[in-house]
């Protein structure tokens, strides 16, 4: 009867990771778009863009690490990425037409809901045996802080309207969270 209880509780353990990776790609190739789009607006000789290059950067490393993941664990990719890819994007070039502290608003916005999704992983996969997804998560969520600092520091909270901008984003990523956890 043990064995029993045990077979779902690994299905469901195994669908939870796979979930995991499905929404870190997701998020991380959203970011990954947002950036893009705002490299594209404000170019190369803005403020700070040498500052969001560098994050960039980060996030393709990020991006390709759960690539990598998704191939080698047989994990379903969300079928929401074109949407993604074109949201991300967007996003990414509004911000940076707003200007350099709107860019940033955005990428606190962005980390603040980012960190606690990656320490709420963290905190479920203590009870799971996935060393190599816990510390990719924890070594990405360090990374993610340093580009929420990073923007705080480049003027992100001086954005006019940052309490409204910044509360919309975040609730967007909300809900890009939660829809690529499943679909």
């Amino acid at each position: 009867m043990a064995e029993k209880v045990k077979a779902p509780e690994l299905g469901r353990a195994k669908a939870d990771i796979a979930s995991m990776i499905r929404v870190n790609q997701a998020g991380e190739y959203g970011a990954a778009r947002i950036y893009a789009g705002q490299l594209a607006v404000m170019g190369d000789d803005a403020p700070d863009s040498g500052a969001i290059r560098h994050m960039a950067d980060q996030e393709q490393v990020h991006l390709d690490a759960f690539d990598r993941m998704i191939a080698e664990r047989g994990v379903r990719p969300t079928i929401l990425q074109p949407f993604w890819k074109a949201a991300g994007y967007a996003l990414g070039a509004t911000t940076a037409a707003m200007g350099p502290r709107a860019a940033m608003a955005c990428t606190a916005a962005v980390e603040t809901e980012i960190d606690q999704h990656y320490q709420e992983q963290l905190d479920q996969l203590e009870t799971e045996n996935d060393p190599e997804l816990s510390a990719m998560i924890a070594k990405f969520r360090e990374e993610e802080l340093e580009h929420k600092e990073t923007a705080i520091a480049s003027g992100a909270e001086e954005t006019p309207g940052y309490p409204f901008l910044s509360a919309a984003i975040r609730m967007g990523c909300r809900v890009a969270i939660g829809l690529s956890k499943r679909i």
